[in-house]
């Protein structure tokens, strides 16, 4: 990689509510609810609303979500969390959408290092 690229990838994520088919539901949500993260931005559609307790959940698998991982990773391939209330039956599905090019220094003010051996450093 040329030191002058400074470009990088993340995944746009769609994260939807699944309920099983008659169970309890307790975090307000309805079946199809759903939030997209765009970069570091959180998109909800209109009028919709999402339980805090529930984004809390989803909230700190999002990021590594966004990252292109092994194939062997259980992050590649688990892609539901529960809702944290133990009693309502809500499923929170993350889902990759496309790939969004990204500039390091559009993104932070922190200079990329004098060397870099590796692009996952």
């Amino acid at each position: 990689m040329s030191r002058t690229d400074d470009r990088f990838e993340l995944f746009d994520l769609r994260v939807e509510v699944v309920v099983p088919e008659d169970g309890p539901v307790y975090c307000g949500a309805e079946p199809g609810d759903h939030f997209e993260l765009r970069g570091e931005m959180l998109h909800l559609p209109e009028g919709q609303g999402f339980s805090i307790y529930s984004l809390a959940a989803v909230l700190p698998l999002l990021a590594a979500k966004q990252r292109r991982t092994h194939a062997n990773d259980w992050m590649t391939s688990d892609a539901e969390v529960a809702c944290p209330d133990p009693n309502c039956a809500t499923r929170l599905r993350i889902t990759r959408l496309r790939a969004r090019t990204f500039s390091h220094a559009e993104t932070t003010a922190v200079p990329l290092p004098a060397r870099c051996d590796s692009p996952e450093t």
